[in-house]
């Protein structure tokens, strides 16, 4: 055992976050710490580095075990050193070696007869090879570049970067330490895609232990082996990923209801035998018997699911045009660094996009130039009946701290009376005198949720949404995704979270060589394509004649860049039928569109009180809407024939 909990019980005031728990964190675990936001974890990690006591029972630790503790309250340090520097000071024993040699190269130059001193110099300098010091400036760049710093920014002084990219030093800094454990709280939080990608590849080859409070499903189920749940003041340890402790949960959850409901009626069955011979002589010391039996009997627990649910409902008031908005050669520029140049796109009714894409590409910037908040050369052309509603990143910082909960959602203009307010913000989980609550004093979650309600009071029917779920745990993130596939609006939204862009999403767009490229279809088939080109660009790679990854088209199915000839053997009845596919597949989405805008408008008709006063109309339209209805689940069975189709023959050719 590394570290653990020995019949541990803490409480923060009068509150009771863990009672008599035992856990042991062994070496080669990988743990899950999870729970529902306010349960305590990341005081429990606190606990177990000795930042807070507990009331009862014991920490334990061997003498020998180091611990690398990340954590938000590490953006307080400061410092002028650059980023490599602040990251070498992992190394503490070979930055001390270093200047050890130094002095002792001066010594000798000195002293060259002195035995003594050659002995220090001699064995110093194998210590630092077995420490592999000489190596420690590459380890750390390795990291950083890991963690998306630039070869530019590995000289530039921590305090030029926002929090963000300090935590994220911070952290190149505890892995370059490499703990026997590590305790890391919410590390996906200030990443972007490729940077959690890279840290989940190092943590699965990670030889100490890890214990991470993270609410990104896919980071766990790729990353641990364990997981252990907060739960009602008890740890309920699972052995497996997210995935299985989910399923697992499900089942012993049932078995304990039915166990439950098994020992009720046992004990009803009990106390209907003491009521009825109590009182009869024959029978009373039986009864006294069976009583006694009752009371030792170790009572099960009734499953009560302590689940907070938010219940958002989006409303529209307005529905939009066919197109919400076009951007025409727009351009953005920081100075010397570009954004997006003279780039184009369009974003229709129904569309809801991912816009995903490593940190410092632009993805805030464009959605504030979408929004507005953000000037750039070019034309943004706003569609009929746009009504959009922008839930950025800084719209916590933007919160009123001097006005309760209730005064902030009264200041969106909403004409909503009080009564309505408050039942929003109890699908927030803001109930009763919550409501009463300073913003100033709310947890980073409650200011999300607040934020939340403020961008869904609005009513809009384009939403435009810059990291959602930042601060929400994983079942908020399951209602936020449910709410959004509900939403019969449209909405471009950026977010770190895979579960919840595989969740939301049916179009994915990056900012690829400053344009903006739009794949249709949803995260998992934006993954599979990208592989895809990966392995084709490598195939291609073999011949030095093509070295330059395809870009992304429009659409999923779209013609693949062909190579240059020479390049490959390319089978020309592959290409010939791929080709021929992929315009059946075109023709098949324009037959849909078409579909889908006829039964829209039959619907309208249908929905007009006068239709129903002629009964011919209403017949008719009755008829054309089964029609409709029929001929739209054919093309769906169509295209997705083609579709599969399309892929197979994308492979092979």
């Amino acid at each position: 055992m590394l570290i653990g909990f020995q019949n541990v019980t803490f409480e923060f005031g009068a509150r009771v976050i863990v009672a008599d728990a035992t856990w042991h964190i062994q070496p080669g675990d990988r743990i899950g710490l999870v729970g529902y936001n306010g349960t305590g974890k990341s005081t429990l990690l606190k606990v177990l580095v000795g930042e807070y006591t507990p009331s009862k029972g014991t920490v334990e630790k061997s003498k020998e075990t180091t611990i690398g503790y990340l954590h938000q309250d590490l953006l307080s340090f400061d410092t002028n050193e650059n980023i490599t520097e602040v990251a070498l000071g992992a190394f503490e024993r070979v930055r001390a070696l270093e200047k050890e040699i130094e002095q002792l190269g001066i010594e000798l130059e000195k002293n060259p007869e002195d035995e003594q001193l050659l002995i220090r110099y001699t064995d110093s300098l194998h210590e630092l090879d077995v420490l592999d010091g000489y190596n420690i400036q590459h380890k750390a760049e390795e990291v950083l570049h890991g963690l998306g710093f630039s070869n530019e920014d590995l000289v530039k002084p921590y305090k030029q970067f926002s929090g963000g990219w300090r935590m994220r030093v911070l952290l190149a800094k505890m892995i370059l330490q490499q703990p026997d454990v590590l305790l890391m709280d919410e590390p996906t939080n200030h990443l972007d895609l490729p940077s959690i990608e890279w840290l989940e590849k190092y943590l699965i080859h990670y030889k100490g232990s890890v214990v991470i409070v993270s609410h990104d499903k896919f980071f766990l189920n790729r990353m641990v082996n364990k997981i252990v749940e907060l739960y009602q003041q008890q740890l309920h340890i699972y052995s497996g990923n997210f995935e299985f402790y989910e399923t697992e949960k499900e089942i012993r959850i049932e078995m304990q209801q039915k166990a439950f409901e098994n020992q009720q009626d046992y004990i009803r069955q009990q106390e209907r035998f003491i009521e009825r011979f109590k009182a009869k002589a024959s029978k009373a010391a039986q009864a006294q018997s069976v009583q006694k039996r009752l009371d030792k009997l170790d009572k099960i627990e009734d499953v009560q699911l302590e689940r907070p649910n938010m219940r958002i409902n989006f409303q529209l008031e307005k529905v939009p045009g066919k197109i919400l908005v076009t951007l025409k050669e727009v351009t953005k520029n920081f100075g010397n660094l570009t954004i997006v140049d003279k780039a184009s796109a369009e974003i229709e009714r129904g569309d809801k996009i991912a816009l995903i894409g490593a940190n410092g590409k632009g993805k805030s910037t464009l959605l504030r130039m979408i929004a507005g908040t953000e000037t750039f050369s070019g034309e943004r052309v706003w569609g009929h009946n746009v009504e959009e509603s922008f839930y950025a990143q800084h719209q916590l910082e933007a919160l009123t701290m001097t006005n309760n909960i209730l005064e902030e959602l009264q200041s969106c203009g909403s004409k909503k009376t009080d009564v309505e307010l408050r039942s929003l913000l109890g699908s927030f989980l803001f109930s009763g005198e919550d409501v009463d609550k300073k913003i100033r004093v709310l947890s980073g979650g409650e200011k999300a949720r607040v934020a939340l309600a403020k961008t869904i009071v609005s009513r809009g029917n384009f939403l435009i949404l810059d990291e959602p779920t930042n601060h929400l745990d994983m079942h908020s993130v399951e209602l936020l995704a449910d709410a959004l596939n509900k939403y019969e609006g449209s909405y471009i939204l950026v977010s770190h979270d895979r579960y919840f862009i595989s969740k939301t999403a049916n179009k994915i767009w990056e900012i690829v060589d400053h344009q903006i490229k739009e794949f249709k279809g949803n995260y998992q088939e934006w993954v599979e394509w990208n592989e895809r080109m990966e392995k084709q660009k490598k195939q291609l790679g073999i011949d030095g004649t093509n070295n330059e990854k395809p870009a992304p088209k429009q659409a999923v199915a779209k013609p693949i860049e062909q190579p240059e000839k020479n390049s490959l053997p390319i089978n020309k009845e592959l290409q010939k039928e791929l080709q021929k596919q992929q315009r059946r597949l075109k023709q098949i989405e324009v037959s849909l569109e078409q579909a889908q805008d006829k039964q829209k408008d039959i619907e309208i008709e249908l929905g007009n009180p006068a239709t129903y006063t002629n009964q011919a109309q209403f017949t008719a339209l009755e008829s054309a809407y089964q029609s409709i209805k029929q001929e739209i689940a054919q093309l769906n069975a169509e295209y997705e024939t083609v579709f599969e189709q399309v892929i197979e023959l994308e492979t092979k050719a």
